[in-house]
């Protein structure tokens, strides 16, 4: 069994949860603090956090700290999100935590935040698993955004970023000194042109039957003794009854009815207002809120790695389901994406003892192969540079940002001729071990793509063997290569380079 603290520094609080996390009893939270420190404000307003801010943020990780002591924990995540994310100043303030705190914190990436908060649903299993059957939109509300990942038959269909956060909302709003009767109206100005924009690209005709909802005061709230808001699931309508009977009455006789700090209530009209705007889009009928945060997603993640726990649900297929639509959005083809797959990762499994890469790389590579031809949308001569900027700025759940840059390299000198590091590194964000998968991961994409480059799939069977500083690599085809064998040279030369090893065609007819 491992004690496990998970340190959440949001836009509006600092949450700790202590898990005892063990194979027997799975997770169980033993503790939860929470200290409301409004980061986000500071953030979404001036694009940095003030020396107050930060002042009062180590004095209260200093006191978490303690409380980490006593519980003796063995083990701890602190994660940043969109108030540090999205500061100017990000470096200077992670870097007078660590010293004044000894507590280090990462910044997550939004599709990071994102997949954290979708594998603390997930840990719900069985609930989770029979509610995604049907049409399902995830709803995660955050300080400064707002996710909606769309399922279909418990594949994930896409998922879209949206600047609608709870916090930056209310700054907005205070900026136009309106009456709390005014709140919908107001805001649903502010959010409808966006939600009719992803109706119109990413809805479509699909029906969406469900709302599993993530944020930290509608949920608060449901499950209470609240009137219509009384169970975990409720339906959509009571939403919009709940917001009615609060919409006329004041901050202070909602806080005192709810027994909220007042401060709360405007956040907590701000998401009430959204979800009801986001279902009635949607024609949704039932809001499931399992009342689960990123701390959660953070434990679950840590028994998952840790092999603690089993996980109930694929994750890394719905990575793949979101580059698939992806591709198919830029008319990518699937028969192509899938021929070319089979052949990379059948060199990239024959190369294990030479590469010395892991299964993340190998999921990367798989990402590669789907999307190697979505710049074809823009341009048929500038491929490679049309792709890689598709990709940089597509967000695709649960890679960070430098995996995604990792995949939108590879992709683009599949196409074109390598830059060395010389030239990749003046980009900021690629270091040498990025710089270097790269490197390994577009020889094996180069290899695969020249073994079907006429597109017709000629190639029933491909078998490798690594064999004497050579990757024999055996195809079963009863069809004329001579195409492939004519333009394999080039780039089997750049996989010798990169590997030492030689690419050599066998036909076996």
């Amino acid at each position: 069994m491992k004690t496990f603290a998970a340190i959440d520094v949001g836009s509006y609080e600092l949450a700790m949860k202590i898990f005892e996390i063990s194979s027997r009893n799975g997770i169980r939270e033993i503790d939860h603090i929470r200290q409301r420190i409004d980061l986000g404000t500071d953030t979404f307003a001036t694009g940095k956090i003030s020396y107050e801010r930060v002042d009062e943020l180590c004095r209260t990780l200093r006191e978490y700290g303690d409380i980490m002591k006593g519980y003796r924990v063995d083990d701890y995540k602190a994660y940043g999100t969109s108030a540090i994310r999205e500061t100017e100043n990000t470096m200077i303030v992670l870097d007078q935590i660590a010293q004044r705190t000894g507590i280090r914190i990462e910044v997550l990436s939004n599709s990071e935040q994102r997949f954290l908060d979708y594998k603390s649903i997930a840990s719900k299993g069985e609930a989770f698993n029979r509610i995604i059957e049907k049409g399902t939109a995830i709803v995660d509300i955050g300080g400064g955004s707002i996710q909606v990942s769309l399922f279909d038959q418990d594949a994930l269909v896409t998922t879209q970023n949206m600047k609608l956060g709870v916090l930056r909302l209310q700054d907005q709003i205070g900026r136009l000194n309106i009456r709390p009767g005014q709140y919908e109206m107001i805001l649903d100005e502010m959010i409808s042109s966006q939600l009719a924009v992803f109706k119109k690209l990413y809805l479509k005709d699909r029906e969406i039957e469900n709302i599993i909802v993530v944020d930290d005061y509608i949920s608060a709230v449901v499950g209470k003794n609240v009137s219509g808001l009384e169970q975990e699931s409720i339906e959509t309508s009571a939403i919009g009854h709940f917001l009615e009977r609060v919409q006329d009455k004041s901050f202070q006789d909602v806080a005192v009815r709810l027994d909220m700090p007042e401060e709360n209530v405007p956040l907590l009209c701000i998401s009430g207002i959204l979800i009801n705007r986001i279902s009635q889009l949607m024609g949704a009928r039932l809001i499931w809120v399992p009342g689960v945060s990123l701390c959660d997603g953070m434990a679950y993640e840590y028994g998952e790695k840790n092999n603690i726990i089993k996980e109930d649900h694929d994750f890394e297929q719905d990575i793949l389901a979101c580059a698939r639509n992806i591709s198919k959005r830029y008319m990518g083809s699937r028969r192509r994406s899938e021929t070319l797959e089979k052949i990379a990762l059948t060199i990239y499994d024959s190369m294990n003892k030479v590469h010395g890469l892991s299964k993340r790389e190998r999921l990367l590579l798989r990402i590669a192969t789907i999307l190697h031809d979505c710049g074809k949308y823009i341009s048929l001569v500038n491929l490679g540079e049309c792709s890689y900027n598709i990709i940089m700025s597509t967000e695709i759940i649960g890679l960070s940002h430098m995996e995604r840059e990792i995949v939108a390299n590879v992709v683009k000198y599949n196409h074109m001729d390598f830059d060395y590091y010389a030239v990749m590194g003046q980009n900021g964000s690629i270091d040498r071990k990025a710089y270097l998968t790269i490197a390994k991961l577009t020889a094996i994409l180069k290899i695969a793509n020249g073994l079907d480059r006429s597109h017709k799939q000629k190639f029933k069977d491909v078998k490798t063997t690594l064999k004497d500083q050579q990757l024999i690599i055996t195809v079963d085809s009863s069809v004329d290569i001579t195409l492939e064998k004519g333009l394999f040279t080039r780039r089997a030369e750049f996989f010798e380079e990169v590997y030492s090893v030689k690419p050599v065609i066998r036909q076996r007819r």
